[in-house]
């Protein structure tokens, strides 16, 4: 196994080295990037914004398309990705799914098999409610989680995944107990959420953002050591920024979530530094700049050598998380 990672890694190193100059290589077909989750997630959602950059931007020349591929939990994007050996016309648009899911589910996958391109954004979690429950805190939403028969409804975005992480981690913390829910998408845990079907999700900011301002959903906390760094209004009276951490309020409940992009495993050098190179220019266009404000992501760029240490330990991080939560098939 060390063999084999250290040949990964020189080979990365090799690319590293490669991607300063312009690829010889680029796509003669549409590129397909495929989407591990349903319609109005978070990834859904990042994977049109790319689309959009790079036609508004003419960053490449043929055309890009999104393809959902969210059966099975996302293993079936997962398993299609690692069946699309040597294919550099289709993208993963890649989260934690890429750790946790193998863990849970045994699937025969392992991010390993692909190729790493670039680390494009990380995420942040929120602990929100519907906005007319009474609660305004962490401990008076735990108060009542506590006492509540049945238990309140937790909405999340699959089963052993990092809202199910999230969620145990918050029982841990609080001493509640909560009923929880998985839906096909953030999307849809919001709808549920806004119906008052159930009394909490833990969305990332994205998924919540049109239903928080129009003011049927309360931030309560995010699950950071820091606060969401955007100040601007997202609310008549709150930005981002407003929202405390989780550990402010008493909870200390950390996570933070990759938005990276992997090409299937066995292509080119080449192809691989074609879409570094891609994916670099889009970071750099205004669509992203503003997507990541709006959407309330962290914007970050790794490629090369720093993504793989990035994954390694990143991998290492979701498997303690995910023993932890006693979430790993035996």
């Amino acid at each position: 196994m060390k063999r084999k990672l250290g040949s990964f890694a020189s080979a990365l190193a090799c690319l590293a080295l490669t991607t300063g100059s312009a690829s010889a290589w680029e796509p003669s077909k549409p590129v397909e990037i495929v989407v591990a989750a349903g319609a109005g997630g978070a990834s859904d959602q990042m994977a049109r914004m790319i689309q959009v950059a790079i036609q508004k931007n003419n960053l490449m020349k043929q055309p890009m398309v999104v393809s959902l591929k969210g059966g099975a939990s996302g293993a079936e994007a997962l398993i299609y990705m690692k069946s699309s050996s040597g294919d550099a016309n289709r993208l993963l648009i890649a989260y934690s799914l890429i750790y946790m899911l193998p863990l849970s589910a045994k699937i025969p996958f392992n991010w390993r098999d692909l190729t790493p391109v670039s680390v494009v954004a990380l995420d942040q979690f929120v602990l929100w409610t519907n906005a007319q429950l009474p609660y305004k805190t962490v401990k008076e939403f735990a108060d009542a989680a506590k006492s509540a028969n049945p238990p309140f409804k937790m909405g999340g975005t699959g089963s052993k995944r990092e809202d199910h992480v999230l969620t145990v981690f918050l029982e841990k913390k609080t001493g509640a107990k909560f009923a929880y829910l998985p839906y096909k998408s953030g999307g849809e845990a919001a709808t549920q959420l806004v119906g008052n079907h159930t009394q909490s999700n833990v969305n990332n900011p994205s998924e919540n953002l049109e239903v928080w301002r129009a003011g049927q959903v309360r931030p309560l906390c995010v699950f950071d050591k820091e606060r969401i760094q955007y100040k601007t209004k997202v609310t008549d009276t709150m930005s981002w920024n407003d929202i405390p951490t989780c550990r402010d309020q008493g909870v200390d409940v950390q996570y933070l979530m990759l938005r990276a992009m992997f090409l299937p495993g066995k292509v080119t050098p080449e192809q691989t530094a074609f879409y570094v190179d891609l994916f670099r220019k889009v970071t750099e266009t205004r669509e992203y700049k503003e997507y990541m404000e709006k959407q309330a992501l962290k914007p970050i760029f790794l490629t090369g050598k720093d993504m793989l240490k990035f994954l390694e330990e990143d991998d290492a991080l979701n498997k303690s998380l995910m023993t932890e939560a006693g979430f790993v098939a035996n």
